[in-house]
């Protein structure tokens, strides 16, 4: 991504990139955690994450909720457009939202 400015001292366009950081956090080990279209049980599975899988989650929604090796939580994650995770699954270090909720 990059960002156009002005600069004030010649009035010509700058350009800046900007390096985008993901954070990928790991699913519980020896999980092969289903993927579902939307943030709860009650939604298709689109498809499975392999054990050992790490993911980067883009934001989260509440959801249905689910007990999982990381506590219970109705906090689901959102890894890809179509693409939800319960955060019940997923390594991230703490029991609440750790990205901004999904709109």
């Amino acid at each position: 991504m990059s960002v156009e400015q002005v600069s004030p001292s010649t009035g010509m366009p700058v350009v800046t990139t900007l390096a985008a950081a993901a954070t990928y956090y790991s699913v519980a080990p020896g999980v092969r955690l289903n993927v579902r279209s939307g943030p709860g049980t009650g939604y298709p599975i689109v498809k499975a994450l392999p054990e050992g899988a790490r993911v980067a989650i883009h934001c989260q929604t509440p959801g249905t909720r689910v007990t999982g090796p990381y506590g219970t939580t109705t906090i689901w994650d959102n890894i890809a457009s179509g693409q939800y995770i319960s955060d019940a699954y997923v390594n991230t270090g703490s029991d609440g939202y750790i990205r901004p909720r999904c709109s």
